[in-house]
């Protein structure tokens, strides 16, 4: 055996490699539960433009993502963790670029998206892609 190959973390590293997704699920499942339930009572509470409809995508997230990071299947937290990672950033940088005024305003449907929003789904869509494309499911 090459001893250059061999690697001292290498086991802990693929370990980590098979629970990435369900990882970052259980994380940011629980963050945006905490935001969801946690601006219903205190609208500023992270400096974002909140209104309840959006309190309730980040509830529901949040629940989903939760599902998937304690009792779904690896290649589910994978797939789900690709899946919104896409629409995260997505929602990021369409915010940014199609949002209007000095705040970058964008109103998609009943949701009212700023500035701070579109960072913050920029983070979360990075985070969440992050856990799906580092998580080998065989």
């Amino acid at each position: 055996m090459n001893w250059r190959h061999r690697s001292f973390f290498g086991p802990l590293t693929e370990e980590l490699n098979q629970i990435m997704a369900k990882t970052v699920c259980k994380i940011l499942g629980n963050c945006l539960l905490i935001v969801g339930v946690g601006c219903f009572s205190n609208q500023g509470l992270i400096g974002s433009d909140l209104n309840p409809p959006h309190y309730l995508v980040h509830i529901v997230s949040g629940v989903i993502a939760l599902y998937f990071g304690f009792a779904g299947s690896i290649s589910g937290a994978k797939a789900f963790s690709l899946v919104f990672g896409v629409v995260y950033l997505a929602l990021g940088i369409l915010g940014l670029a199609m949002g209007g005024g000095a705040e970058h305003m964008w109103q998609l449907g009943p949701l009212h998206l700023g500035q701070v929003d579109h960072g913050i789904h920029i983070v979360l869509g990075v985070v969440f892609l992050g856990g799906g494309l580092f998580t080998k499911t065989s």
